[in-house]
């Protein structure tokens, strides 16, 4: 009868982490259809200005997964407090006006940072021209972060009250406005002129704020968040609230930009090699970031599903989501390494012409590329569905050590000693990156393996 009960309860949380991780996960492709979108337009303009989009690219997203990181630390609040008391709306609205709060102060200094963006790369060691047309491309695109933030902000509301699916529904029409604006503003059609990389910035900013105005109207109009009062002339400050919101979020945000500047430094040093791998690594990385969106939705799935345990005292529970995501997440990412390794020039494809004679050098670099970010798909899931099951539990600053180790005390400095060391160029990057995602994917594994038989430990003890 006990292994009946304990089969049911697997399938049922199975059934439920699949439930709730569909749409986050269609979300999140939904998002990054977004700059995937603008990256094919970007292509066909040329490698050049593939190059220096890329640049830009990387480092508004540095900034912006920064930020992501700290206000994903509302989500396990959320949860947690939803598992105690589901009617404690007074809780929940003062944990997302600060929310909002914590978006505006994270998103001013990094205006100014991304500004600037031209002087940076130039010291980083980029070509004059690269830099400057990346600067110009980011005038246009750093407007985007703070409607994006605060849209954050709402859907982390919905996704801890299991509610996605206006979350995907506001995502997937900003996708086809953001496809409409980029073909619009990129190439002049329709008598506009054509503005270039800098016409997908302007359509990134536009959908982005379309997205948070259509997540406010959902925050308005639908019943069970009346509460929030977002049209409130007074909102209250609670510094303790705020310090604990940063306190627990810094931690996450680092662990995100430890790995995100991984890359961006795979970037730089694609980018001191030459515009063919540096244009190779784009693509490359775009296929790799669509496949991340789904270790991150079940990710962002055992993060709920484990706070919200949590939150009701259920150990046991708390533990059954957390594996389950992690085997939802990994399998997903075996899936797309077998289709990585069979159909590289397929994938290809989608963002430049195979066809055309100057693009062959990109292509054959590309595929060499694909076929080691294949190599690292299964801990590449491990690794970030791990984090969210810790994240569930509160237990973030471990998380952000065992990062820092992977990534830069291993990944970084093998993949630069294999590319200019050993003059493996762009191929020694990509196994450095192997290396030290593998190493974080062990690491986090094995901390929420010992805090799972812990949690287990205290429970047969009570």
């Amino acid at each position: 009868m006990t292994t009946n009960a304990t089969q049911v309860g697997w399938l049922q949380e199975i059934k439920a982490s699949i439930s709730l991780g569909s749409p986050l996960i269609l979300t999140n492709l939904a998002q990054i259809a977004l700059l995937t979108t603008n990256v094919i337009y970007i292509g066909h303009l040329g490698k050049e200005q593939l190059a220096s989009a890329t640049l830009a690219g990387g480092m508004y997203q540095a900034c912006m997964i920064f930020s992501l990181g700290l206000l994903s630390a509302i989500i396990p609040m959320l949860a947690t407090t939803l598992g105690k008391d589901r009617n404690n709306k007074q809780a929940i609205r003062t944990i997302i006006h600060h929310g909002f709060y914590t978006a505006l102060l994270v998103c001013l200094p990094f205006w100014l940072l991304l500004w600037n963006s031209e002087s940076i790369l130039l010291m980083l060691g980029q070509t004059p021209e690269a830099a400057a047309m990346a600067g110009h491309y980011m005038h246009n695109l750093q407007w985007a972060l703070l409607p994006y933030l605060f849209y954050l902000v709402l859907r982390s509301l919905l996704a801890a009250y299991e509610r996605p699916l206006w979350t995907l529904l506001i995502a997937t029409l900003a996708i086809l406005l953001n496809a409409l604006l980029g073909w619009l503003l990129i190439f002049g059609h329709l008598g506009l002129p054509a503005l270039g990389i800098a016409g997908a910035g302007i359509s990134s900013v536009l959908s982005s704020l379309f997205m948070f105005i259509g997540m406010l109207v959902v925050a308005h109009k639908h019943p069970e968040f009346s509460f929030l009062q977002l049209r409130a002339h007074r909102w209250t400050f609670q510094p303790a609230l705020q310090w604990e919101i940063l306190k627990l979020g810094f931690p996450i945000a680092i662990t995100f930009t430890l790995e995100t500047m991984v890359f961006y430094a795979a970037i730089i040093m694609m980018g001191l090699i030459g515009s063919t791998s540096l244009a190779a690594h784009a693509i490359t990385m775009q296929i790799c970031t669509i496949t991340y969106m789904f270790p991150l939705g079940f990710g962002q799935v055992a993060t709920i599903r484990v706070g919200l345990a949590n939150g009701r005292a259920d150990p046991r529970a708390a533990v059954r989501a957390g594996w389950a995501s992690y085997l939802l997440g990994v399998s997903c990412m075996g899936v797309t390494a077998m289709l990585m390794w069979g159909m590289p020039e397929q994938l290809i494809r989608f963002f430049i012409n195979i066809n055309a004679p100057e693009n062959r050098a990109v292509i054959i670099t590309a595929t060499h590329f694909i076929f080691f970010a294949a190599l690292f798909q299964l801990t590449d899931g491990a690794q970030a569905v791990a984090a969210g099951m810790l994240r569930g539990l509160y237990d973030t600053r471990t998380p952000m050590l065992l990062a820092l180790i992977g990534y830069w005390l291993i990944g970084v400095p093998i993949g630069a000693w294999l590319a200019f060391g050993l003059d493996m160029e762009g191929v020694g990057i990509w196994i450095g990156l192997v290396c030290g995602l593998t190493v974080v994917a062990i690491l986090m594994t094995l901390r929420w393996y010992r805090y799972s038989r812990r949690l287990l430990e205290r429970e047969y003890v009570r």
